[in-house]
């Protein structure tokens, strides 16, 4: 009943005419940059940010949550008319939706992936709802021990589950962790790693720069380097009528594509460092491994569109669960929410919901209007949508560079944060070229500083011992686990080599 009673004090909150017309704006602009190429959550979310100072931080997060929520519906939109996902996050939904689209059944795609979408938001906050206050109140036992083994469980997860080339995601992590150094030593207050002595950098690298860098800048260049101009739409005709059929055939045809992503997704959304992109594609590979005519999959089945639209907007509300009760961004785009919420005075963690309930549980009843008013707005505007991907993105490139430039000065009034933001632009493409993972240097800048004062705390209270960390109950759960998962791509690779070495001498 206490959590019955908060969450509608959390929904009163959420429909204050103030923080309506922020989710209302949000969810619009959200779908916007979800469906253009190049954009996508990440991006809307780390450009944006400057702008939300204008507001109290409830209504700023309110707002930037929305544009998340926004962004996972419009990702499909590019993916199903243009066969470009709009962002990382609705990579799968191209399998089957622009297949769909070829066939004449654009409306149909779109339509599946709104209705997906709202099942897959709607699941995750039910599903959120109960389970933060759990894990914030196990949260509550946690130490510096225990946060510093949850950071390598994080960073483990990301070597664990987010890529098969080990050395590079470990090579993007220490970039994240070498950056998050840089400035004052907050102990000793000693410089360090000053580089080339310019004075810029002892006020350390700022999160928002590197984080409008990567994914303003160096996504503008990465679109316009992989695109050059090759981009074909698929129209669309939307009427009421054929909405509707389209709904029905999506509820059965598609539930079992929604229900597989609502679920998966969700889960696969609180894990450290997964998200929206491996959620979305671990639920259209599950889906197509279930389903009774597998082979279909890839040629426009309806639950090709479903798994994979409901799993990312599921994964998109859980990867907000570790964030708010342990302070650990789930995705790259909480990263940033994160970074934002401690610029504005707030401390993420199981602290949070005692301290600061109202901010929490008005988060929390934003999603459900959110969700809502995201079907709403996607399904109205599609059309417009349709209509404005039509924009060549030689208009629509400077349009995010000068967005992106603003916003870097924005957030510290210093020229050396654009020079430095150009430079993480150029970076981060260079990085992409390679095939280097940009999201766990990101979210390493974010986890070092907290990584650095949990060990160092921890350190002080056992007088140097490192034994404290294996002494404790929980913090000895969670290196155990971080160990299991940093080992589990080796294993895996040994295993391969077996068989294909079985192979071999069977085959001689």
């Amino acid at each position: 009943m206490e959590i019955i009673s908060h969450l509608a004090d959390g929904l009163w909150l959420s429909v204050q005419p103030v923080n309506l017309l922020m989710i209302i704006i949000g969810v619009t602009v959200g779908l916007f940059i979800g469906a253009m190429p190049g954009l996508g959550s990440v991006n809307g979310v780390a450009i944006l940010l400057p702008i939300t100072f204008l507001v109290p931080p409830a209504s700023a997060i309110i707002f930037l949550a929305a544009i998340y929520y926004g962004a996972m519906y419009g990702g499909a939109i590019s993916s199903i008319t243009l066969g470009i996902p709009g962002a990382s996050t609705a990579v799968a939904t191209t399998f089957d939706g622009r297949p769909l689209a070829l066939q004449g059944r654009a409306r149909l795609a779109l339509v599946i992936a709104a209705i997906a979408s709202f099942a897959g938001g709607t699941v995750s906050v039910v599903l959120f709802t109960g389970f933060a206050p759990l894990l914030a109140s196990v949260a509550l036992s946690f130490g510096p021990p225990e946060i510093f083994a949850l950071m390598l469980l994080a960073f483990a997860t990301f070597v664990g589950l987010g890529s098969d080339d080990i050395p590079k995601t470990i090579f993007s992590i220490c970039v994240g962790l070498v950056l998050a150094a840089v400035g004052y030593d907050e102990i000793s207050g000693a410089p360090r790693l000053v580089f080339f002595g310019i004075p810029g950098f002892l006020h350390g690298v700022n999160f928002l720069v590197l984080a409008i860098g990567v994914y303003g800048i160096g996504e503008m260049i990465w679109t316009i380097d992989s695109t050059r101009g090759k981009i074909s739409s698929t129209e669309a005709d939307m009427t009421i009528k054929g909405t509707v059929e389209d709904a029905r055939e999506c509820v059965q045809r598609g539930w079992k594509g929604m229900t597989i992503g609502s679920l998966l997704g969700f889960f696969v959304g609180i894990l450290p460092a997964a998200g929206a992109t491996p959620g979305a594609l671990m639920a259209y590979g599950v889906a197509k491994m279930l389903s009774r005519n597998p082979k279909a999959f890839g040629h426009g089945h309806p639950n090709g569109v479903s798994a994979p639209e409901s799993a990312n907007n599921s994964a998109s509300t859980g990867s907000m669960l570790p964030m708010l009760t342990l302070g650990i961004p789930g995705s790259p785009t909480t990263a940033i929410l994160l970074g934002g919420m401690v610029i504005w005075g707030l401390t993420p963690g199981p602290r949070l919901f005692i301290d600061q309930p109202a901010f929490v549980w008005g988060l929390i009843g934003s999603f459900y209007v959110s969700n809502f008013f995201a079907l709403v707005v996607n399904l109205a505007f599609i059309p417009l949508f349709i209509w404005m991907l039509r924009m060549p993105f030689t208009i629509l490139a400077p349009m995010i560079f000068v967005l992106s430039v603003v916003g870097g000065y924005a957030a510290t009034t210093d020229m050396h944060d654009v020079w430095l933001m150009l430079g993480f632009g150029l970076g981060a493409f260079i990085l992409r070229k390679l095939d280097y993972p940009l999201a766990p240097a990101v979210l390493a800048i974010v986890l070092g500083p907290l990584a650095e004062q949990s060990l160092r705390q921890s350190l002080l209270m056992s007088q140097g011992e490192m034994s404290i960390f294996f002494t404790r109950p929980l913090s000895l759960i969670f290196l155990i686990c971080g160990a299991a998962l940093f080992c589990t791509p080796f294993v895996i690779a040994w295993r391969r080599r077996e068989r294909s070495a079985v192979a071999t001498e069977i085959a001689e």
